[in-house]
């Protein structure tokens, strides 16, 4: 067996316990390694000002920082998840998930509340919410408002989980083998020590797109988007 992945018989529930416990220390933070998402937005909003342009920075930044070698080396032992798979591999997921949920927090959204959790896990996956939603009763044009999110009910919330759990399973592969070549769409493979820049900008370009433009328009099979971070490297 390859250093590169690790044999695990994962389930849909390994799944949801893994994001669970993973956007717990998202939004708290872990000593010495990472501070509570909110204190991380709240620095970029004092320092800009306006929610876009604070947000567009922390989305710069991090993707600079993600191709950094050994950047991500602090976070992989903090890391204990309840699913066994490489430190490396929990390190990608825990940061992709606190961009995430900085962006959504920049953006308005409770950090706290079920619904925003389920979107940070659909947003991480590249699971489509936008039928979901709609077939639920939830009205809203090209911009959904923030207020509207806290409205979708439980069995919607229960359907995109179990979409974004399949999505895991699926690129983990069905004997439960965790491959860093097989990652979920915008956790890209480990490169020299830090995420791949290009894989990395494909998950913050859709996680400003959802949580600040508000646009939860596009399909599972969506094509790339085009950047719309000003990245210089």
């Amino acid at each position: 067996m390859s250093t590169n992945e690790t044999k695990t018989k994962i389930s849909h529930d390994d799944i949801m316990k893994m994001l669970d416990s993973c956007y717990g220390k998202c939004i708290k933070g872990i000593p010495k390694a990472s501070k509570p998402v909110e204190e991380m937005a709240d620095d970029y909003l004092r320092k800009h000002g306006s929610p876009d342009i604070a947000c567009k920075a922390m989305l710069k930044n991090q993707i600079a920082k993600c191709t950094t070698s050994g950047f991500l080396s602090g976070f992989g032992g903090a890391i204990m998840l309840p699913v066994t798979i490489p430190a490396n591999v929990g390190s990608v997921i825990y940061f992709q998930m606190r961009m995430i949920a900085c962006t959504a927090y920049i953006g308005g959204y409770d950090l706290n509340c079920d619904q925003t959790q389920t979107f940070v896990y659909a947003c991480l996956a590249g699971v489509s919410v936008n039928q979901l939603v709609k077939q639920a009763g939830i009205k809203f044009g090209t911009k959904m408002a923030t207020s509207l999110v806290k409205k979708i009910p439980g069995k919607t919330l229960t359907k995109i989980n179990q979409k974004v759990g399949f999505r895991f399973l699926t690129k983990f592969g069905s004997k439960g083998i965790v491959n860093l070549g097989k990652l979920i769409p915008g956790v890209g493979a480990i490169i020299g020590g830090g995420l791949d820049c290009a894989e990395t900008t494909i998950i913050s370009n859709r996680a400003y797109k959802w949580f600040i433009e508000g646009d939860f328009s596009g399909s599972d099979d969506e094509p790339e988007e085009k950047d719309i971070i000003d990245l210089e490297i």
